[in-house]
C-alpha cells in the first residue's frame, strides 16, 4: 500500500500499529494453509504435464491404436484364402437311388426302374481349398469406413485434449484472478480497518454514537471474512490445478503461477475471425455425417456380385469296413474355377436401412450447425466481455491517474497544515483499492480470451 512519508510522528506510530494488527490477521489466516516447497509453473508446462498424466488422455490413445490395428486387419481380406479340410464318415445307412434300367438294357421295358445303393459304410476326405477374392466391393467399402472411423476417433481424442487444455488453462489462470481477489480483500480490509479506527477515536472522544462504532466494526468484520474466503479459494484452486496436472502428492505440494503469461498471450490481439473447422468436437459430427453416408454405400454394395478364384486338391476313400489305410481305395480330386455370386435376398430391409442412415447423416449435419452456431454465440459473447473490461480498465487508468493528482495535491495541503493525515491516508487506501480492482481487470481479461480462443478453435496457441 501507498502512504505518506509526511505524517506527524504520533499519525506514523497509530498507522504502523493498524499495519501490524492487519499483518497478523494475514499471517492467521495463511498459518491454516500448510507451508510446502513451492515450484514455479509455467502455463506451458502445467498443459503439457496435463496431457502427459490424465489417464483419459492414455485411454483415447490406446482407443485409436486399435482402430489402426483394425483396418489393417481389413487389408488382410485381400489375401488368399486357405483352409485344410478332412472328415472321416461312417453311413449306417447308404444313400439308395432310382435308375431307369430300360434305357440302358432293351430286355427291360422302357420305363423299368431298379433301386440301387450307393457308396459305402465308411469313407474318409481330405484336402486343401484355396479363395482368392477378385471382386468384392465390400471389403473395399468397409476399409473406407474403417479409416474414417479412425479419424472419428482422433477427433475425439483432440476434443477430449481441447477441453482439457481449456480447463488447466482456466483453473491457472483462477489462481492468478483469486491472488488479485486476495491484493482486493487487503485493499478493502485495509480501509474498513483504519475507517473503524477512526470512528473508534471519535466514540473515544464522546462525538460517535456506539451503533455507529457497531456498524464500523461489522463492515471491517465482513472483509475480514471476504479475505479469509480468498485465501481458501486460492488453495481450492491450486488442488485443482495440482489434480489436473497429475501432482502424485496434492497434500503436501504447492504451486506458483507464473503471471508472464498474462502479457504473452495480449488479449488486445485476439480480434480474428473464428474458425470452426478448427475445433475437434465440430469435426467429429462432420465425419460421423460422412460416416453414416458411407454406410448407407455399404449397405448397397452387399447386393453387389463377388467374384474369385476357387481351388481344391485332396483326394476321397471309400471302404465297407473300417480301414483308413486300405490300398487302392483312395481317388484324387481337384479343380480350379471360378467363383461368382450376386446375392437377391439377405433377410434385410435394405430399404429401411438406407432410409436410418440417411437419416442419421441429416441428424449429425444438424447437430454440427447446432454445435457451430453456439461456438459463434460463445465467441461473439466473450469479445462483448472483452470489450466491457477493456472499457472498464480505460476508466479505471483514467481514475488513478486522477486519484494520484488528488493524492499529490492533498500531500501539498498537508504540509503546509491544511489537511489531515487520516484524510490522506484514506485517499491512498482508496487508491490501493483501484490499483487492485484494475489487476484484478486484466486477470478477467485473460480469462474471456481464453473463452474466445476456445470458441474459435485457437487453443493450440498456449502450448505449441
Amino acid at each position: 500500500m501507498i502512504f505518506s512519508t509526511q505524517f506527524p510522528l504520533k499519525g506514523i506510530r497509530n498507522l504502523k500499529r493498524q499495519i501490524t494488527g492487519l499483518a497478523v490477521i494475514l499471517l492467521l489466516l495463511l498459518s491454516t494453509i500448510p507451508a510446502f516447497a513451492q515450484t514455479t509453473v509455467s502455463l506451458r508446462q502445467a498443459i503439457i504435464s496435463a496431457l502427459a498424466n490424465r489417464k483419459n488422455m492414455q485411454a483415447g490413445k490406446i482407443d485409436l491404436t486399435i482402430r489402426k490395428l483394425q483396418t489393417e486387419a481389413l487389408l488382410k481380406k485381400y489375401w488368399p484364402q486357405v483352409s485344410v479340410e478332412y472328415n472321416y464318415l461312417y453311413n449306417p445307412i447308404l444313400q439308395t437311388s432310382i435308375l431307369p434300367i430300360g434305357i440302358f438294357n432293351p430286355a427291360y421295358p422302357p420305363n423299368a426302374t431298379k433301386n440301387i445303393q450307393f457308396g459305402t459304410k465308411w469313407s474318409q476326405a481330405a484336402g486343401v481349398t484355396v479363395v482368392q477374392p477378385l471382386l468384392d466391393v465390400s471389403i473395399s467399402r468397409e476399409k473406407s469406413e474403417s479409416e474414417l472411423q479412425e479419424l472419428i476417433t482422433a477427433a475425439s481424442q483432440a476434443q477430449t485434449t481441447y477441453e482439457l487444455v481449456y480447463t488447466v488453462a482456466q483453473a491457472y489462470a483462477n489462481i492468478g484472478l483469486q491472488q488479485e481477489q486476495i491484493s482486493l480483500a487487503i485493499a478493502d480490509t485495509a480501509r474498513t480497518w483504519i475507517s473503524y479506527q477512526l470512528q473508534k477515536n471519535k466514540f473515544l472522544a464522546k462525538r460517535l454514537l456506539k451503533s455507529d462504532l457497531n456498524t464500523a466494526l461489522i463492515n471491517h468484520h465482513n472483509t475480514l471474512q471476504k479475505l479469509a474466503d480468498a485465501v481458501s479459494q486460492l488453495v481450492e484452486n491450486k488442488v485443482y490445478l495440482l489434480f489436473l496436472i497429475g501432482q502424485d502428492d496434492i497434500a503436501h505440494s504447492d504451486i506458483i503461477i507464473d503471471t508472464g503469461f498474462y502479457k504473452s498471450y495480449d488479449p488486445a490481439r485476439s480480434d480474428f475471425a473464428p474458425t470452426s473447422d478448427s475445433i475437434p468436437e465440430l469435426q467429429q459430427l462432420a465425419l460421423e455425417s460422412k460416416l453414416a453416408a458411407l454406410q448407407a454405400a455399404t449397405e448397397k454394395a452387399k447386393y453387389l456380385p463377388t467374384i474369385s478364384m476357387k481351388g481344391f486338391l485332396g483326394a476321397n476313400q471309400y471302404t465297407n469296413q473300417f480301414s483308413p489305410i486300405a490300398a487302392n481305395s483312395w481317388f484324387g480330386l481337384s479343380y480350379v474355377g471360378l467363383d461368382v455370386k450376386l446375392p437377391l435376398l439377405i433377410g434385410e430391409d435394405k430399404q429401411n436401412k438406407l432410409q436410418q442412415l440417411k437419416l442419421q447423416s441429416y441428424q449429425f449435419n444438424d447437430q454440427r450447425d447446432d454445435k457451430s452456431a453456439e461456438y459463434t454465440k460463445d465467441a461473439v459473447t466473450a469479445k462483448i466481455k472483452s470489450d466491457r473490461v477493456l472499457a472498464q480498465l480505460k476508466t479505471l487508468e483514467e481514475n488513478i491517474s486522477l486519484s494520484k493528482e488528488t493524492i499529490k495535491i492533498m500531500q501539498d495541503r498537508f504540509d503546509e497544515g491544511q489537511e489531515s493525515a487520516s484524510t490522506l491516508n484514506t485517499a491512498e487506501v482508496s487508491l490501493e483499492s483501484i490499483l487492485a480492482n484494475y489487476a484484478l481487470g486484466e486477470k478477467q481479461l485473460w480469462i474471456y480470451r481464453l473463452d474466445y480462443l476456445k470458441a474459435t478453435g485457437r487453443l493450440n496457441k498456449l502450448w505449441q
